[in-house]
């Protein structure tokens, strides 16, 4: 009998991650994936676009378009830095917008999904408090409204195990009552690379499904269900403790493999084993535990705070024509 290996496979949201792991050698273009990669002042900018199924299968995604920047800097708390990528962002994100067919007179729904308790997991609602709602004006003194600014809704609908509906059907029930042309969902995510959680923003046009992150199968967010384009925002805050094991037995043969022949002899055994088969090891270990540990890093309070104010200055930039993309620095701190 054959173990099914598959539930030992690495946990990622990071459409970058899967692409890595379906072809390591990024001069090796992935059939039915288009990408492209340029670097400017510490920020790397990735486009994929999964456009068939054979790219879909190749990398495990759903086929669409996936914009990520990482900012391995964010770590310093380099402020200079926060600006340039709330500015970065915000110009990304408002041509990303345009590609995917959102007119700047459409009217936006923002949902910060997540746990405000919970502060790997407070990055939706602590982007809702800082962005620049705006449909109250329109409905109630639109003669005052300024031009440059459209109609933005935001809401955080909480979780599950706090408020006992799921977070999809909440969504929809302001979608049917308030009418919005487009959804922009934020949430934390869950990478396989300790060096890109908190400093990597993820925009997906596929929707979101809340809770899956950590494991949880919940209703999405998506186009299909809710009947309006779903964009997808998100920051990887956590790792799973199987894979940073993993990581640091691929790292310790790498290492050994220059060391002495009998060093040599005993790690090479590793090469022998897949990587489902070490990570089902290391999950087994974990298991007494009863179950494999999240981490994040001791200073996930201010990485939050930082990210979910880049997050929510850029998208208030590209937003609203009345905020300048090229100075977003007054709106991030």
């Amino acid at each position: 009998m054959t173990a099914d290996l598959n539930k030992y496979s690495v946990r990622t949201d990071l459409a970058l991650e899967a692409r890595e792991m379906a072809q390591p050698d990024i001069h090796v273009p992935l059939p039915g994936v288009e990408e492209h990669v340029e670097n400017a002042a510490g920020i790397r900018v990735t486009n994929l676009n999964v456009y068939n199924e054979e790219g879909s299968r190749a990398m495990g995604r759903v086929q669409g378009r996936y914009l990520t920047l990482e900012v391995p800097g964010l770590r310093k708390k380099d402020s200079d830095l926060q600006d340039r990528v709330a500015t970065k962002f915000a110009q990304l994100f408002e041509k990303y917008l345009i590609e995917s067919g959102v007119k700047s007179t459409d009217k936006v729904l923002i949902v910060g999904l997540g746990n405000w308790n919970v502060t790997p997991d407070a990055l939706g609602p602590m982007v809702v408090e800082n962005i620049l709602v705006t449909r109250h004006y329109f409905e109630l003194v639109p003669e005052q409204v300024s031009p440059g600014y459209r109609q933005v809704s935001a809401v955080a609908p909480g979780v599950l195990g706090t408020t006992g509906i799921e977070s999809s059907e909440i969504v929809h029930a302001i979608v049917e009552k308030t009418r919005p042309d487009v959804i922009i969902a934020i949430d934390a995510l869950a990478s396989k690379a300790l060096e890109r959680v908190n400093t990597t923003i993820q925009v997906a046009d596929i929707g979101i499904h809340p809770g899956s992150g950590i494991g949880n199968k919940r209703k999405g967010l998506t186009k299909e269900i809710l009947g309006i384009p779903c964009i997808a925002v998100g920051v990887p805050t956590v790792c799973y403790a199987s894979t940073i094991v993993n990581n640091a037995i691929e790292l310790m043969k790498e290492h050994f493999k220059h060391e002495n022949v009998k060093s040599r002899d005993v790690i090479g055994l590793l090469d022998e084993v897949s990587e489902q088969e070490r990570l089902q090891l290391v999950k087994e270990v974990l298991e007494p535990l009863g179950h494999d540990v999240i981490v994040t890093p001791k200073e996930v309070d201010e990485f939050i705070e930082d990210m979910a104010n880049i997050i929510a200055s850029g998208l208030n930039a590209a937003l609203h024509e009345a905020v300048d993309t090229n100075n977003v620095a007054a709106y991030t701190h």
